[in-house]
C-alpha cells in the first residue's frame, strides 16, 4: 500500500500517544515512524498538539517536535494542530515557527486555538495570566504581523519569521473559532473527534461571513475526526476499546496513558458513562475498510469538508500504522468514485 496517492484531502493529528508500558521516548520514536508512513502514503498533512500535565501525551513542546519530525521527512506538510496561544507571547511564536519555516521552507503549518491545553493549576505553573484567552484575536493579528515583510524601521521583529508568511490556521471546538477564522479569511480546523456538538453550525457561520483574505480568497474548511480501521469491524472495535477507555476516564476526571484494548468495555463504563462517550465520539469511524468508506463519504458528503483530519488513537503501534495505510485506501477509493461520477 506504500506509494498511494491520495486524492481526497486527508491529514494526520497525531496527538503523540504515550501507551501503558511505554515512555514519552518511545512515543516520540513512533510519531516519526508513522510521520514517514503518512507522507510514503500520500497524507498532505501531519499535525501534532500542544497539551501540558498529561502523562499520555508526548507533545507539550510542541514546535520542538514538529523540528523533529520535518527532518524526519521531505514533502509532508507538518505543523501544529495546534499551538494554544494563551500559553505565549506572540513573538515567541512567530521567531519559532519562522524558524521552523527557515530550515524547511514551505512545509511548516501553524494552528492557533485559544484554549489553554491544561488546567489552572498548570497554568499558573506556566506563569499564565487565565485571562490571555480574551486576547486571542488581537494575538492572531500580531502573529500575522511577524510574518509580514518588516519595515525599515520597524523596531521589533520576528528573526527568523519577517516576510516568510507562515500559513495560519484558526482551530475551534465551538462558534467563536468560525467566527474569528471567518473575519480574518483563514483556513479553518474543527475540532469534531472530541467536542462535536457545533461542527455543522460552526462550518455553515464559517461560510456564510467569510471575508477573503490574502492568505485565503476562499473558505477552507477541515474538521478533525476519529478514524480506526482494521482488516475486520469486530478487530477495529477491539482497537477503539482504548480510545473509549481514554474518554470514560476524561469523563471520570483522570487521565493517563493509553490502556491497552479489552474484550468487555461495557464492563468498564456505566450506561451514564456511556452515553458521554458516544456523544464526544460522534464522529469516530470505527470498522473494515468497506465500513469506514461508507462513513467517511456519508460524513464528506454532509459536511462538505475541503479536508479532513484523522487521529487514530490506537495501542498497538503497527495496528495505527495498519489503520492509516487502510483509510488511504479508503480515500484514494473515495476519489476514484467521485471523479467517474
Amino acid at each position: 500500500m506504500e506509494g498511494l496517492r491520495i486524492m481526497v484531502a486527508v491529514s494526520v493529528l497525531d496527538l503523540v500517544p504515550v501507551v501503558e508500558g511505554q515512555e514519552a521516548g518511545d512515543a516520540l520514536r513512533n510519531a516519526v515512524a508513522l510521520v514517514r508512513h503518512a507522507e510514503a502514503l500520500g497524507y498532505r498533512r501531519y499535525w501534532v498538539a500542544e497539551h501540558h500535565n498529561m502523562v499520555g501525551i508526548a507533545s507539550a513542546a510542541t514546535s520542538v517536535v514538529i523540528g523533529h519530525l520535518a527532518a524526519a521527512t521531505s514533502r509532508i506538510r507538518v505543523g501544529a494542530g495546534g499551538v494554544m496561544l494563551p500559553n505565549h507571547a506572540p513573538l515567541i511564536i512567530a521567531e519559532q515557527f519562522g524558524t521552523l519555516e527557515a530550515l524547511f521552507p514551505g512545509r511548516i503549518d501553524l494552528g492557533l486555538g485559544r484554549a489553554p491545553g491544561t488546567d489552572q493549576l498548570t497554568m499558573r505553573a506556566m506563569r499564565r495570566d487565565p485571562r490571555a484567552a480574551s486576547e486571542f484575536p488581537q494575538d492572531v493579528l500580531e502573529i500575522q504581523a511577524y510574518f509580514e515583510p518588516a519595515a525599515q524601521d520597524q523596531p521589533v521583529q520576528a528573526v527568523p519569521g519577517a516576510g516568510l508568511r507562515v500559513p495560519l490556521w484558526i482551530l475551534g471546538s465551538s462558534l467563536f473559532g468560525a467566527q474569528l477564522a471567518a473575519e480574518l479569511g483563514l483556513p479553518y480546523a474543527f475540532a469534531s473527534h472530541f467536542a462535536p456538538a457545533d461542527l455543522m453550525d460552526a462550518l455553515a457561520i464559517y461560510r456564510e461571513r467569510f471575508k477573503p483574505s490574502a492568505q485565503a480568497a476562499r473558505p477552507y474548511a477541515m474538521p478533525c475526526i476519529n478514524v480506526i480501521a482494521a482488516a475486520t469491524d469486530a478487530e477495529a472495535r477491539h482497537l477503539a476499546t482504548s480510545l473509549q477507555q481514554r474518554f470514560t476516564d476524561m469523563v471520570r476526571g483522570r487521565r493517563g496513558k493509553l490502556k491497552p484494548p479489552i474484550a468487555d468495555i461495557d464492563g468498564y463504563w456505566s450506561m451514564q458513562e456511556k452515553a458521554h462517550v458516544m456523544q464526544m465520539l460522534r464522529y469516530a469511524f470505527i470498522g473494515s475498510p468497506e465500513t469506514i468508506r461508507r462513513e467517511l463519504s456519508g460524513f464528506l458528503d454532509a459536511t462538505g469538508a475541503d479536508e479532513v483530519m484523522v487521529t487514530a488513537p490506537i495501542f498497538d503501534h503497527q495496528a495505527r500504522l495498519t489503520s492509516y495505510a487502510l483509510l488511504a485506501e479508503v480515500a484514494a477509493g473515495l476519489q476514484a468514485r467521485r471523479s467517474a461520477a
